[in-house]
């Protein structure tokens, strides 16, 4: 199914995620890893509250790599992406799997019903696009009253140190100045930040860690239990993308309210922020409207 392509998107960051996934197919993530950080991501996705055979969608579904074991969860997930190569990667990943479904759509030229899912979810993708607030009530409006909306964002260290933001802007001019490089260049570039900074301070981390040491704090701790293919794979996400946009949990909130979830949680653990809302009922919606109202409007 093919969509018309609207206008909350980058056509070069559309273009350069699918060389990405066509690069990194993940046909070298071992499947108890993939497992593994599948439950990292989903560790508060009611699963239980979705009704038998449910219909849901993965919106950026990329390589496929999620949707592969959320759809062994569910009656039917439509696998959603800007680009076509993402959506061949993501084909090629799920073959057998007869209940995936493959739109080619951008998140605001979705070719679906409002109220008409039972789930959705977004990881790692609208903080790519140009409206993330915007890209989030797309996928909100396309669910159902109580259907619930898992989605992640990278965050804005608002649970870190001073020092560690500090850091953070340093390696954010850096990925300026990659994601401006040819695709293949950039592959060679941010393969080289993988092998000498994610695995170096990754397994130091690792170490430290095995001394009894805490290590929440450390640059890249979060990788210290990935593999080499993992941290290649992220460092080409995080360096070659021209667009990434970073969110406080408060921020994160805000949005999800405003495109009309509540009963809104963030996950405690790594990675930061994996956040899950449900649609409000109709009731629900319509008296937030009048709260926020003005007293003249």
């Amino acid at each position: 199914m093919k969509a018309r392509q609207a206008k909350n998107y980058d056509a070069r960051v559309v273009e350069d995620f699918g060389r990405e996934w066509r690069r990194f197919d993940q046909a070298e993530l071992s499947s108890e890893e993939l497992e593994k950080e599948f439950n990292r991501y989903f560790k508060i996705f009611p699963w239980e509250s979705l009704p038998e055979r449910a219909i849901g969608f993965d919106l950026g579904c990329g390589s496929g790599r999620w949707a592969k074991l959320a759809a062994e969860k569910v009656g039917k997930l439509y696998c959603i992406d800007a680009s076509i190569e993402a959506l061949k990667v993501a084909r090629r990943n799920l073959n057998g799997a007869d209940n995936c479904l493959f739109v080619n759509a951008s998140v605001d030229g979705l070719p679906f019903a409002d109220d008409s899912f039972d789930f959705g979810y977004s990881l790692g993708v609208l903080h790519h696009v140009p409206d993330t607030a915007a890209g989030v009530a797309c996928c909100v409006a396309k669910l159902k009253p109580g259907a619930p909306f898992l989605i992640y964002l990278y965050y804005a260290f608002d649970n870190r140190p001073f020092w560690f933001r500090w850091l953070w802007r340093c390696t954010d001019a850096l990925r300026r100045l990659v994601s401006k490089l040819p695709f293949e260049v950039k592959c060679w570039v941010t393969q080289g930040i993988a092998c000498l900074i994610y695995y170096p301070l990754a397994k130091f981390a690792l170490a430290m860690e095995k001394l009894g040491c805490k290590v929440d704090n450390l640059p890249l701790s979060g990788y210290r239990h990935r593999s080499f293919y993992f941290m290649k794979t992220d460092a080409l996400d995080r360096f070659g993308t021209k667009i990434e946009k970073r969110y406080t949990a408060t921020q994160i909130r805000e949005m999800l309210e405003q495109a009309g979830l509540d009963r809104i949680a963030f996950s405690k653990d790594f990675p930061y922020w994996c956040a899950v809302g449900f649609k409000k009922s109709r009731r629900g919606l319509l008296n937030s409207e009048i709260k926020s109202r003005g007293p003249f409007e």
